[in-house]
């Protein structure tokens, strides 16, 4: 009897161990299985949050094309509102300025759509597939395959992707070493055209908004008429003149035209989006500008500065390998060697290639870097 109630009190504790003992070999076993050397918290968060990558790069993916005719359509627009508004504007005012304003116009208007164009349709250059890479440096964990230097995988494109930047959904493209250039000068020529529409533009602007009622589709009084009454009181005349038609005075011409509501719509649209990309556009291409000059891409600048404060604390110097100093290395990003000029490369449309393959890069530590390029 007292043997049979000694087992009953240790039950508890038996079961207790039972299930501890079949939990621990359940956890040893499904780590056992899912083991992987590289597990850590952000290993994790990354796994968790597999599923709202997927969803964000596929939905990227997909409304690409229509942010490439966004582009398209409000880049038109801005340039019909010019003919439209601006030539008549400048012609009369002065028909030899208008004349040099024109080409100047047409010579942005040029670059901006050669290199939107180029920076479109140009692959961004990708390693290539079933050959041995000797100049690999790591294994791409989702591609399963050899990496070269500066090389990056695009999780909206699927695979890797040469000198990597980022992925650019205005240009349904990855920005990477064979449309680098592209980008940029698109953006800078962009720049330099909405900076030419709001100067050329802002009397215009200035007329159209400023000196004109809030609502143009109602009459306008003319004049403020007033009389005197006996005892010398000043009453406003009610019966007042309107105008039929609401006029606008153009002071290059000896006529009145109509005051058309759509003018100072079509105006305040290009006051709103002039000045929206060029302050948008103006900050990423001085960001951009400042990697160049470093001899970075976007995603190496974040590498960079993250291995520059690894290596300051246990008291060393970070050295970016591919920063040959600012003017050297805008020669390499603008492919003004072999003879290229600034003139025909750059201030002209140019599809030059990019130095390089793209798979081997000259360092700072190589024997003859002061030689090359």
């Amino acid at each position: 009897m007292t043997t049979i109630h000694w087992q009953i009190q240790r039950l508890p504790k038996s079961l207790y161990y039972l299930f501890k003992s079949f939990f621990q070999k359940c956890r040893i076993t499904f780590r056992s299985l899912t083991y992987n050397h590289f597990m850590d918290q952000s290993y994790a968060a990354d796994v968790c949050m597999e599923p709202m990558f997927w969803f964000v790069d596929n939905f990227t993916y997909a409304i690409g094309p229509l942010f490439v005719v966004a582009v398209i359509g409000l880049t038109s627009s801005v340039v019909f509102i010019a003919y439209w508004i601006g030539l008549p504007y400048w012609w009369q005012r002065n028909p030899y300025l208008c004349v040099i304003l024109v080409i100047i116009g047409h010579w942005l208007l040029l670059n901006i759509s050669f290199h939107y164009y180029m920076a479109v349709i140009t692959p961004p250059g990708y390693p290539p597939q079933g050959e041995l890479i000797t100049e690999a440096v790591s294994i791409c964990k989702k591609c399963i395959a050899p990496k070269p230097p500066r090389t990056h995988h695009c999780s909206v494109c699927n695979r890797c992707i040469l000198k990597m930047d980022h992925h650019c959904p205005w240009l349904n493209n990855c920005v990477g070493y064979k449309n680098h250039r592209y980008f940029f000068m698109y953006m800078v020529y962009m720049v330099l055209g909405v900076l030419f529409v709001i100067i050329c533009g802002v009397d215009i602007a200035y007329s159209a908004i400023m000196l004109t009622g809030d609502d143009p589709d109602e009459p306008e009084l003319e004049g403020h008429p007033v009389k005197f009454n006996k005892t010398g009181a000043l009453i406003p005349v009610t019966d007042v003149l309107y105008i039929d038609t609401p006029v606008v005075v153009d002071e290059f011409s000896e006529n009145y035209e109509p005051n058309n509501p759509w003018r100072r719509r079509a105006i305040i649209y290009m006051a709103l989006i002039n000045s929206g990309v060029f302050v948008a556009l103006g900050v990423l291409a001085i960001w951009h500008s400042r990697l160049i000059g470093k001899g970075e891409t976007s995603i190496e600048g974040n590498i960079n500065k993250a291995e520059t404060q690894r290596l300051a604390e246990i008291g060393r110097i970070y050295i970016n390998p591919y920063n040959f100093g600012t003017k050297k290395n805008w020669r390499i990003f603008l492919g003004l060697v072999q003879g290229r000029t600034f003139l025909q490369h750059v201030l002209l449309p140019s599809a030059h290639e990019p130095v390089g393959d793209g798979l081997t890069w000259h360092t700072v530590h190589d024997e003859d870097v002061d030689e090359w390029p």
